[in-house]
């Protein structure tokens, strides 16, 4: 990793995937080579545990696998992949629960099924002490409205891939909640330009949902944690702060949020 580059933090890629089969040693090289010291990776069911914890496992230091159940993978027998989630949050330490939530864009025929599948993974996280990653594509005020009756200090978390009104920003920040922004930022009629300036940088952590939802100027191609550093020029730039400041303040506050300790520095 470059010393002339600030450190970035990509909470949330998807980077064990099968679009990255051909070069994924080389992308995870690229993020390094751009400051990016460490990336989350979210879970999203039984198929993708294996892949994602091998995955994790060639560079713990750098790579941090979450576990729970994406809520586009809930079904009528959500109940059998919350036992497989279960037996992994008993035998390892995880750093969150993620991805879960509750999305209503695709099909609302089992919403009743996904909050029940997010509030039993929100309590395990809670039990753990451990934050939660979601999901939750129009479904932003539903879920602030699950989790207002649990808030506490060990209810906390990320509002991953974040494009919501402030109004909905200020309900996530009540809850001490952080909002992950990622290539959406960057695409025009997005109208997170407009949101952003009006947010704390205490409550933003940088993402980029690799492979989705790459930033421009590489929108509708494979996205991949390099690009984070896009997204942190795009904030800087909204700010009109210096990108050395967003990067800090955006490291710091996933750091924060995952427990990653400050590595010491030689002497």
């Amino acid at each position: 990793m470059s010393s002339e580059l600030p450190e970035l933090i990509d909470t949330h890629a998807h980077l064990y995937a099968k679009q990255f089969d051909e070069d994924r040693m080389e992308v995870l090289q690229r993020a390094k080579e751009q400051g990016v010291s460490n990336i989350f990776l979210p879970n999203i069911d039984h198929a993708s545990i294996d892949p994602m914890m091998q995955l994790a496992a060639t560079d713990p230091g750098h790579l941090h696998p979450m576990m729970g159940l994406h809520p586009c993978s809930v079904t009528g027998e959500y109940h059998k992949e919350l036992q497989l989630v279960e037996q992994w949050l008993a035998k390892t330490s995880f750093c969150a629960m993620g991805e879960i939530g509750v999305d209503l864009y695709w099909d609302k025929t089992l919403q009743k099924e996904q909050e029940q599948a997010f509030l039993q993974q929100v309590n395990w996280a809670m039990d753990l002490d451990i934050p939660i990653i979601i999901h939750s594509r129009e479904s932003i005020d539903l879920i602030i409205e699950i989790l207002k009756p649990l808030k506490s200090t060990r209810l906390r978390g990320i509002f991953h891939c974040f494009s919501g009104s402030i109004d909905q920003a200020e309900a996530i920040m009540d809850l001490g909640f952080f909002m992950g922004i990622g290539g959406v930022l960057t695409f025009k009629k997005a109208g997170l330009d407009l949101v952003i300036p009006q947010i704390p940088l205490e409550y933003l952590v940088l993402e980029t949902d690799a492979p989705y939802l790459a930033p421009t100027p590489h929108r509708g191609k494979r996205n991949e944690s390099a690009y984070v550093r896009i997204v942190a020029e795009k904030m800087a730039d909204l700010l009109k702060i210096d990108l050395e400041e967003v990067a800090q303040k955006t490291t710091d506050n996933a750091k924060f949020l995952f427990g990653i300790p400050e590595k010491k520095q030689n002497l």
